[in-house]
């Protein structure tokens, strides 16, 4: 899927995880319905780092370009090193070690790390990547274009500066789930959650996508895991502009709305 789609799909998936803590007697502190909904659409973008063409490869300059080609190399040694003799040859590492199930784990524990180790100025540094990736993804056509680039940092910075001050405040989150000695230990759940619906939309595509990896099946261990072929769609199709964005959108109004026990 394209990047808006990504960050919706993202964005929705967290409210409705928001919607189903409510149910179950751990109602999330508004500030954390935000700042997670954010969290997780930005990171809803962040397996394609292995693509130089992505919305994060651009979205920090030469520091994400660098990075891209970096990951990219990274994806393409792990695939050669791996793949059974029913993988397919390729000569780059699109798709593959990014988008799977043990990357998104690994990103998601190493930005709780960051959050515990790193105090505030961890929390600020997490805050401020998943806010521009989601400016980036959600107001995709105002923030198209270099000149736009330092407007959607500084917003981005100003964004996280003011979150983390609202989370600070007692009662607000910053312990939300876990005890006050593991405050902002849940940074790492929309994390973990944007990377695997990330995944679960490059499924749905043409292309699949390897989420079980490094798990074989048959005689594949990158396996491109997806719905019957007939039921797959191209990115940035008709059906992802005008079916399933739309449904991302309800999705998301309802859940946040169940998260607020508005309805």
């Amino acid at each position: 899927m394209m990047g808006p789609a990504h960050s919706l799909s993202g964005a929705a998936a967290w409210l409705g995880v928001g919607a189903a803590a409510a149910a179950a007697g751990h109602p999330m502190p508004w500030p954390v319905i935000l700042v997670g909904a954010l969290i997780c659409a930005g990171a809803a973008l962040a397996p394609d780092l292995d693509h130089k063409a992505a919305t994060i490869s651009r979205a920090f300059g030469p520091v994400s370009r660098g990075l891209c080609e970096i990951v990219d190399k990274l994806s393409y040694a792990a695939y050669k090193g791996t793949r059974k003799q029913g993988d397919p040859r390729r000569s780059g590492g699109h798709r593959t070690l990014t988008h799977t199930w043990l990357w998104a784990v690994l990103i998601g524990a190493g930005s709780s790390a960051a959050a515990i180790l790193g105090g505030r100025w961890g929390v600020l540094a997490i805050l401020f990547v998943h806010m521009v990736l989601a400016i980036e993804g959600l107001l995709w056509r105002a923030a198209r274009g270099s000149s736009s680039d330092i407007l959607v940092w500084l917003l981005a910075a100003t964004s996280a500066w003011i979150l983390a001050g609202v989370l600070d405040k007692p009662g607000n989150g910053s312990n939300w789930l876990f005890t006050e000695q593991h405050q902002y230990l849940w940074l790492g759940l929309p994390v973990v959650l944007g990377a695997l619906v990330h995944d679960i939309g490059d499924a749905l595509t043409v292309s699949g996508c390897p989420i079980l990896w490094p798990i074989p099946l048959g005689r594949k261990r990158w396996y491109p895991i997806g719905p019957p072929k007939v039921m797959r769609f191209r990115a940035g199709s008709w059906v992802e502009l005008k079916v399933l964005m739309p449904v991302f959108i309800l999705l998301g109004g309802v859940g946040c709305a169940a998260a607020l026990n508005v309805i």
